[in-house]
């Protein structure tokens, strides 16, 4: 900052923006690569370990409830100590407990490492757009966040492509041995090229005359349209990861009899999700957010009525399908939240966040419930259940807002 001017932020072209860029890209593969790299691999997880398909899921669940448990204390951590510091000190932890995993044991000590990786990880999601805005000009800002969650996008799909064929030629420990290492060198460009701050200031612990953080939170509770998107995340987060935990295992079955190497593959069908989340604005602004949410939650529905059909084809278009209504409605949802929860925004984003990652952890195990006595179709209507009742809670309680339309992106993994 030069002499009384505020900094104002890194402008498109300069050697700043320019590292900002690598460096945020960088931090979402470190993140999401290292989050979701066990789904990758769970059929061979549950083989080596000798268990249910339904516990081997845990290995996910564990890693995305600490997440959810740690975002709102990460966010909290980072008005304190600044936004860099937060996520080099949380892509450094998660990093070295990563490495840890593959050599884990017993199934136990891994749930509790993968536990304890997510919670680490959670400072990236946390911090990562309000460390941006701080630090880009705001003309540019759309663009850098973009950036961002592409590398979250393609860190997730990277993560799983990389794990699933190397678990069918070694081990799952060298499938996400491998992918930790990748998120190594990930996570020391973040550090290496992430710029000083310089539009950041230490938020208080309390400001006279200001609510505080419970304040802040219990207002975005009270709000029952905030609840009803929070019930967005956590309904249709949860049954989408439930669907990519157990699919891997009804595809290596008969009739399908599909190898790991080639299971694995069914995450390319997160680029879907890639176009159709950033489709999802032009739907909002052309019938308005409530019937752009319900749209998605139904292209959601006809994808997964879609794979309980006999042949591999269907089954992959309709994933195809299901995930991009998925990314579509979770764009719409997460979008939503700020322009409602005006009083603690960043508080409204975290309890998104909170939600989002709880379904995660919740129904990405309980499906599998369904799964083990029921097969697929058990799972399917378990998914089905939850998109209805989102589809039900939003047509109930967002009715009244769902007209204007909203442009905000959604980092997912």
């Amino acid at each position: 900052m030069s002499g009384s001017v505020p900094f104002a932020g890194h402008l498109r072209g300069s050697a700043g923006y320019r590292r900002m860029i690598v460096a945020l890209f960088a931090a979402g593969v470190a993140t999401f690569s290292q989050l979701y790299s066990v789904q990758g691999v769970l059929p061979a997880l549950s083989r080596a370990q000798g268990v249910s398909e339904a516990r081997a899921a845990l290995a996910v669940s564990a890693a995305t409830l600490g997440l959810a448990v740690s975002v709102i204390g990460w966010s909290v951590v980072a008005d304190r100590i600044g936004r860099l510091r937060a996520m080099q000190t949380a892509v450094g932890a998660a990093v070295v407990l990563g490495l840890l995993v593959p050599a884990a044991p017993g199934f136990e000590v891994l749930l509790g490492l993968r536990f304890l990786e997510g919670a680490a990880l959670g400072g990236i999601p946390a911090t990562a757009l309000a460390y941006l805005s701080e630090e880009i000009h705001a003309m540019h800002s759309g663009i850098a966040a973009g950036t961002y969650i592409s590398g979250t996008t393609l860190g997730g799909l990277a993560g799983r492509l990389i794990a699933g064929p190397l678990s069918e030629l070694a081990s799952w420990r060298i499938g996400t041995l491998v992918v930790s290492l990748l998120a190594a060198v990930a996570a020391a460009a973040f550090i290496l090229l992430a710029p000083a701050p310089r539009g950041f200031t230490p938020v208080p612990r309390r400001t006279p005359g200001q609510p505080g953080l419970a304040s802040k939170l219990w207002t975005n509770l009270a709000n029952i349209r905030l609840l009803a998107l929070y019930a967005q995340g956590l309904l249709l987060m949860g049954g989408f990861v439930a669907v990519y935990n157990f699919l891997g295992f009804r595809l290596e079955a008969p009739p399908f009899l599909v190898p790991a190497s080639l299971a694995s593959l069914v995450f390319i069908a997160y680029l879907s999700g890639t176009w159709s989340s950033r489709q999802a604005g032009q739907l909002a602004n052309r019938f308005g957010r409530l019937p752009a949410l319900l749209g998605s939650i139904g292209v959601m529905a006809a994808g997964l009525a879609v794979t309980l059909a006999p042949t591999l084809v269907l089954v992959l278009l309709g994933l195809v399908l299901f995930t991009a209504g998925f990314f579509s409605a979770h764009a719409v949802a997460s979008g939503w939240v700020p322009l409602i929860g005006r009083t603690g925004r960043a508080q409204s984003a975290s309890l998104y966040n909170l939600a989002y990652y709880t379904g995660s952890s919740l129904f990405g195990w309980a499906v599998g419930l369904a799964f083990i006595p029921y097969g697929w179709g058990g799972a399917v209507v378990f998914v089905l259940v939850l998109q209805g009742l989102a589809a039900g809670l939003a047509a109930l309680f967002l009715r009244a807002s769902g007209a204007r339309p909203a442009r905000t992106a959604a980092a997912h993994g």
